[in-house]
């Protein structure tokens, strides 16, 4: 830990001066109006260069596809164990003792990455897709009789707050300290504002429960978290990590998941021919979710931090340099997709950032697409039209794009 004095820190790292040609920028990211309408910052940042210095917060910011495909996947120039947020580990004591798996680099991460793979492998997925199909089935079954619904609250919050609890063997379920322990997490890689004091002061409630509900006598055996229970078992990892790794998929998988199934179900009620388009092929469900996670990444920035003097697009960047790398501007940057602003069904977004990429990508993202594809195959078999019953609200939140609220009924219902 490094004896420099809070005071000369900015939010918990090291500020640095603007780069020689980087544009210097008096914005804020995390203002609750651009966190609620991002693109036009998006395209400004993508506008302004490969990177911008945020003069508030004496850091780089990088929204281009290219710059950000290179920040977030170089783990060795571009370290994450030294914080994904505006907080820099090796100057200051994080909130709670670091992520594992998120916020670690080899070699240490490498051994707990190897079990969570393992616990959420292609065999494990494919044994719970059955578990996922029933249970979409039977919930859009009960929106067709209502009509009018909340998309977020009575489907894409429902869903994954159920039926990944139970893939993982949790026994004692609480959806709404799920949501509140994602939104702690998210909210905290952000500066002290509004949106994370808010979240944070859950906090006396919410740890001790999600830390006893992870421990190993409050899972079944043979869900996800036995698997990596088990893996302590066979001496790879402490008891101790194996209950953090528990945690870290609670974390990480619910409250994003939540926001790819309701941008989802955004996409399609706003875009008629694709949802057409999905019914006439419900097998496109896939390519629809990847789709949305390419124009609405569940998880809008991230961040890196330099771990030694070097450049990208010739920018020289100083050891300890914060980089913001906005996830949700690389993936509508124009020069590497075609009619980015465009929602298109059939596009292979290949390459798209919102599950990360090189050793960090997301370990869950199969589960969060199966999870994902059950409800819209739910949706194309069951439904003959979406429509807004009221208009859309986007929520604040530090890290995660999220809709708060999405009135929708369902039109011309088909009796199946």
């Amino acid at each position: 830990m490094s004896d420099a004095p809070a005071t000369e820190l900015i939010e918990g790292h090291r500020p640095i001066a603007a780069p020689p040609g980087v544009a210097e920028w008096d914005v804020d990211p995390y203002d609750p109006e651009i966190l609620k309408n991002p693109e036009p910052f998006y395209r400004e940042l993508r506008a302004k260069g490969p990177f911008v210095y945020l003069s508030r917060y004496a850091m780089l910011a990088c929204g281009r596809y290219e710059e950000t495909h290179e920040v977030f996947s170089d783990h060795e120039r571009f370290v994450s164990s030294r914080g994904v947020g505006l907080q820099d580990f090796s100057l200051e004591e994080p909130w709670r003792p670091p992520s594992k798996l998120l916020e670690a680099d080899p070699p240490a991460h490498d051994t707990v990455r190897r079990v969570i793979v393992r616990s959420m492998a292609p065999n494990v997925v494919a044994s719970i897709r059955d578990m996922f199909k029933q249970a979409a089935d039977g919930l859009i079954r009960e929106l067709v009789g209502k009509r009018s619904f909340d998309g977020v609250h009575d489907l894409a919050r429902v869903f994954p707050t159920t039926v990944f609890p139970e893939a993982v063997g949790m026994r004692e379920n609480d959806p709404d300290r799920l949501v509140d322990y994602g939104s702690m997490v998210f909210n905290a890689i952000g500066p002290d504002n509004e949106a994370r004091r808010s979240a944070m002061a859950k906090g006396p409630d919410v740890v001790p429960w999600i830390t006893a509900a992870c421990e190993r006598q409050h899972l079944e055996n043979t869900g996800i978290g036995g698997i990596i229970y088990a893996a302590a078992d066979a001496g790879e990892i402490t008891e101790h990590e194996a209950g953090m790794l528990v945690r870290s998929l609670f974390s990480a998988g619910v409250d994003t998941t939540i926001s790819g199934i309701a941008s989802a179900l955004y996409c399609l009620t706003a875009n008629p021919d694709a949802f057409a388009e999905l019914k006439a092929s419900p097998n496109l469900a896939r390519r629809c979710f990847e789709e949305t996670l390419r124009m609405f990444a569940p998880v809008h920035s991230f961040c890196r931090t330099a771990n030694l003097d070097t450049e990208v697009a010739g920018v020289p960047i100083e050891e300890g340099s914060k980089i913001l790398c906005m996830l949700g501007s690389a993936n509508l940057d124009e020069e590497y997709w075609p009619n980015a602003s465009t929602f298109d069904i059939n596009r292979r977004p290949v390459g798209h950032l919102a599950f990360g990429m090189g050793i960090h990508n997301c370990p869950g993202q199969n589960v969060a697409r199966a999870e994902a594809e059950a409800v819209l195959m739910a949706i194309a078999e069951k439904v003959d039209t979406l429509a807004f019953d009221g208009e859309p609200e986007w929520g604040v939140n530090n890290s995660v794009r999220y809709l708060k609220k999405l009135p929708l009924t369902l039109n011309q219902v088909m009796h199946t």
